[in-house]
């Protein structure tokens, strides 16, 4: 599994996609599992940037700006010492998420396009949506080769693929 990683001063940033398991507003965090069963637990601060969820009421304890128990989510985070915190958390819809499994082709290396082969031979170009995927997609061309394995979580809207977080 690739979960990107990249050091700048005293942060590291990272994505993780899963399942929200627990929202508390008095401590400010969600719990996400992953598909490997692991949760994670990362804070929210008032600058967190929520993409794709609905506006909620300030003062709901099961819910942060739409995001609640049972919502697939990627969230990209920043870990200064023991503490994760979310700078994005992007909300997918369980009817409008895809996955496709196969083989890195070519990586831009600006990190915002990545084009994966399928098994059935056919190539796919995605975008990656925001920094988070942008810095995920850079690091998988820089740490490995052509041939590479690879998961793409994404959404598609008129033709076109939207990465949200690779694997």
């Amino acid at each position: 599994m690739f979960v990107f990683t990249v050091y700048a001063a005293d942060a590291v940033d990272s994505a993780l996609h899963g399942t929200v398991t627990k929202v508390d507003a008095a401590s400010k965090t969600v719990v996400v599992k992953t598909k490997d069963g692991t949760e994670h637990t990362v804070h929210y601060v008032d600058e967190t940037i929520v993409k794709g969820a609905e506006a909620t009421g300030e003062g709901a304890k099961d819910s942060y700006k739409g995001v609640k128990e049972g919502s697939e989510i990627v969230v990209h985070y920043s870990k200064k010492g023991a503490v994760d915190t979310a700078d994005e958390i992007d909300k997918l819809s369980k009817d409008t998420v895809k996955t496709m499994d196969g083989t890195v082709v070519k990586v831009m290396k600006d990190g915002k396009t990545v084009t994966v082969k399928a098994a059935d031979g056919t190539e796919k170009t995605f975008e990656a949506a925001g920094k988070g995927a942008a810095t995920s997609a850079k690091a998988i061309g820089k740490r490995t080769a052509e041939g590479t394995k690879a998961t793409v979580v994404y959404t598609e809207k008129a033709g076109k693929k939207t990465a949200h977080f690779f694997e």
